[in-house]
């Protein structure tokens, strides 16, 4: 990797920026000062200081947002609040994306990384994560209901869903429920609902696994995980 990209992705400034650092002799890879933007380094091996201080390179960032709605879910959009502009411009050096999607109108627990290889295994039908959701029905969810989440939904284009679990906190003509799914087809939850004859008013997703949405953290906040959820996730991901 050149020099100066791992001080932009640092957050050492812009391109330019970081060629008007390198001039000025602050920087040092392995005790020898370069100048030259376009020097080589292992920042796996190498150990780079600027003006003494040691820059500590992550290939991968990993934060956890609380989606609000009318937020889309992208990376980008010429009309449209991302979830990336939720991110302070630091904290999208290292371009990363949401992990899965969740509609404009969906809150609640969402990933943000540039792992990729995570990403793909957390969303691969194959390893079984899960993902439960509250949500406010407007209809009286029955027993019958949760017996056909459990035996799989027939959807409105005939894929039948895997396995989901559904729980009741209350049945009225307004229910709530929380419900587990391990895939993540096109508007799901609420295409479920609908074969039940009932429709989605409100959906929030409160976790991956056990791995929860942080109660501290307000609608549109997120913060940096820590080892010991990045390695739960990872450990998620080796379910076959």
């Amino acid at each position: 990797m050149r020099i100066d990209k791992l001080l932009a992705n640092e957050g050492f400034g812009s391109r330019k920026e970081v060629k008007q650092l390198l001039k000025q002799g602050g920087v040092l890879k392995n005790e020898t000062v370069i100048k030259d933007a376009k020097t080589h380094i292992d920042p796996e091996s190498d150990t780079i200081t600027v003006f003494g201080e040691p820059v500590d390179y992550k290939p991968f960032v990993y934060f956890m947002l609380h989606k609000p709605g009318g937020v889309i879910t992208a990376t980008e959009d010429n009309r449209e609040e991302t979830v990336i502009d939720l991110l302070e411009p630091e904290d999208q050096l290292r371009e990363p994306f949401p992990v899965g999607r969740l509609d404009k109108d969906t809150e609640g627990l969402l990933l943000i990384t540039n792992d990729g290889k995570l990403a793909h295994q957390l969303l691969s039908p194959k390893k079984n994560v899960g993902k439960t959701y509250y949500a406010k029905i407007n209809g009286k969810v029955s027993q019958t209901d949760v017996e056909v989440f459990q035996n799989g939904v027939r959807l409105d284009d005939g894929y039948i869903t895997k396995p989901a679990e559904l729980q009741v906190i209350t049945s009225d003509t307004e229910s709530e429920i929380y419900v587990t799914i391990t895939e993540g087809k096109y508007h799901q939850i609420k295409r479920m609902f609908e074969a039940v004859d009932k429709s989605v008013l409100y959906l929030k997703r409160l976790a991956f696994g056990s791995w929860e949405l942080d109660s501290t953290l307000d609608k549109g906040e997120y913060r940096e995980l820590g080892d010991e959820e990045i390695d739960y996730l990872k450990q998620l991901t080796t379910k076959k």
